[in-house]
C-alpha cells in the first residue's frame, strides 16, 4: 500500500460532486495516521527496482501529472472517482512523495518551528502535545527547541530553526525577548507567541514609525499571541482563601519579565481588594518560574514575624518546590497552612491532601496556537489577535476544605466562560 493524502484535493474541470480542499495528511485521524505511516515506511520499489514516481502514478490512474500533484499538495479540488483512481495508484505502485523536491518548487516545507522552555514541565509538555496534534492533522511536521529561559540562546535556537526553512514558528518567548523580536521582524518569519504575550507595541506594523527593517521588509508579520487567563484565576484562588477566614496570604510568584508573572501578581491584588484585604508587599515573593526559588521564597515568607496562614503559588514546578520547603520546616497542609496552586497537573490529587488548583487548558493552547499560524500563513496580511483562554478551578482539599464524596471528579467551575480575542493595539 503506498502514499494516501486525505480525502479531497486535487483538479477537476467540471465539480458535480462534493469535493474536499484539504492539503495532503488533513483527512480522518485513521487516514492521517495511515499515511504517516506510510511516509515514515522504506521506499518501495516495482517494476525490476525503478523507484515510483508521479509519472508513473498518473499514467496508472489515466490522469495527468498535475492532477496527481494537486491531489497530493491539495491545491486544487477534485472530483471523487478521479482522485479514487490517483489514490489506488498510489497504493498499487508503493509511491512516496519527495518532501524535499515539493519544497523547492512551492517554497515551503510544511513544518513549524516551536521554541519551548521547560518542555519537562508537565504544562509544557501538554502544550507540545496540543501543538503537535493540530499540525499532523494539517500535514505539518515539527521541529522542536528548548531555549532555556535564556534570551541568548533563545535567538540562537530560533536562527537555527529559521535556516531549516520553517514555513512558521511558534514561541513561548523567554523574559527578555527584545533580540527575538528583532530577528523575527527583519526575516518576516510568520510568528504566534504562546503562553507568554510580549508588549503589545512590539507587534505592531512599524512601517510607519521609521524603523529600518520594516522599511526592507515590506511584509513585516504580525504577530499573534495566545495564552491562559492569568489575572482572573488567581483573583479566584485568593478569593477562595479568603472566605475561609484567611486574612495573610502569600504569593511565591513566577519569573520576573514574564507576561504571566505579571498577570498573576495582578490578579493576586485584585483579589486581595475585592476581598477587602491589604497588600503587603512582603508577602509577595518570586519564585523565579522554578522548584528550587520557590523553596528559597517559602522559607523566607515563613521567616517573617507575621507569616503568611495561606499561600498561592503561581506555577506547578513552585507548587513542588513549596511542598518541600513546608515539608523541611515541620509545616503541615491545610492544618498549619493552606496551599493553592496556579497549574494544575495530573498527579495533583494524589497528593494527601490533594492540591486545589486552576487547571489551564494546555492541549487547547497548542492547538489554538498551530490554527492562529496556519491561518497567519493562508493571510498575511490581516490584523493581529491575542487570544485568550479560559481556566478551571479545581476544588480539592489543599486549601482546608473539607473532602467530599464526589470532590475527586468534580472539575470545578471555569473562571471564564468563553475564549477572549482581540486586537492588538498599542
Amino acid at each position: 500500500m503506498g502514499y494516501r493524502p486525505p480525502e479531497g484535493a486535487g483538479t477537476a474541470r467540471h465539480v458535480d460532486r462534493p469535493v474536499d480542499r484539504r492539503p495532503a495528511f488533513c483527512g480522518s485521524p485513521a487516514r492521517t495516521a495511515r499515511s504517516l505511516a506510510l511516509a515514515a515506511e522504506p521506499a518501495r520499489f516495482w517494476r525490476g527496482g525503478a523507484m515510483a514516481t508521479m509519472a508513473d502514478v498518473a499514467r496508472r490512474a489515466g490522469v495527468s501529472v498535475a492532477t496527481v500533484s494537486h491531489v497530493l499538495n491539495g491545491t486544487r479540488p477534485v472530483l471523487p472517482h478521479t482522485r479514487e483512481a490517483v489514490l489506488d495508484a498510489i497504493d498499487a505502485l508503493g509511491y512516496t512523495p519527495n518532501s524535499l523536491a515539493r519544497s523547492l518548487v512551492t517554497s515551503r516545507t510544511r513544518s513549524i518551528g516551536l521554541a519551548v522552555s521547560a518542555i519537562s514541565n508537565p504544562y509544557f509538555t501538554e502544550i507540545l502535545q496540543g501543538v503537535e496534534a493540530a499540525a499532523l492533522e494539517a500535514g505539518y511536521s515539527l521541529l522542536i527547541a528548548d531555549p532555556h529561559d535564556d534570551p541568548a540562546h533563545e535567538r540562537k535556537v530560533v536562527q537555527l530553526l529559521h535556516e531549516r526553512r520553517v514555513d512558521g514558528m511558534i514561541v513561548a518567548p523567554s523574559a527578555d525577548p527584545e533580540d527575538l523580536i528583532g530577528y523575527l521582524r527583519r526575516h518576516a518569519v510568520p510568528t504566534v507567541f504562546l503562553d507568554r504575550l510580549v508588549d503589545a507595541s512590539v507587534t505592531e506594523d512599524s512601517r510607519s514609525s521609521g524603523d529600518a527593517s520594516a522599511r526592507l521588509s515590506p511584509g513585516v508579520p504580525w504577530f499573534d499571541q495566545v495564552c491562559a487567563e492569568g489575572a482572573a484565576p488567581t483573583g479566584r484562588l485568593v478569593g477562595h482563601l479568603a472566605r475561609l477566614g484567611h486574612r495573610r496570604i502569600g504569593l511565591i510568584a513566577g519569573l520576573p519579565g514574564l507576561s504571566t508573572t505579571a498577570e498573576r501578581i495582578a490578579g493576586f491584588q485584585e483579589g486581595l481588594a475585592a476581598a477587602g484585604l491589604a497588600h503587603d508587599e512582603r508577602l509577595v515573593v518570586p519564585g523565579n518560574s522554578e522548584s528550587g526559588g520557590a523553596e528559597r521564597a517559602t522559607t523566607a515568607l515563613l521567616a517573617l514575624s507575621e507569616p503568611p496562614t495561606a499561600l498561592v503559588t503561581a506555577n506547578n514546578a513552585m507548587t513542588i518546590g513549596t511542598l518541600r520547603a513546608l515539608r523541611r520546616h515541620g509545616r503541615s497542609v491545610p492544618d498549619d497552612i493552606a496551599l493553592c496552586c496556579f497549574d494544575d497537573f495530573a498527579w495533583a490529587d494524589l497528593f494527601s491532601p490533594r492540591l486545589t488548583a486552576i487547571a489551564q487548558p494546555s492541549r487547547e493552547l497548542g492547538a489554538q496556537a498551530v490554527r492562529m499560524l496556519l491561518e497567519r500563513l493562508a493571510e498575511p496580511g490581516r490584523p493581529p489577535r491575542t487570544v485568550r483562554l479560559p481556566c478551571t478551578f479545581v476544588h480539592r482539599t489543599s486549601c482546608g476544605c473539607p473532602e467530599e464524596p464526589d470532590l475527586a471528579e468534580a472539575a470545578g467551575r471555569t473562571v471564564s466562560s468563553t475564549p477572549s480575542e482581540k486586537g492588538i493595539v498599542s
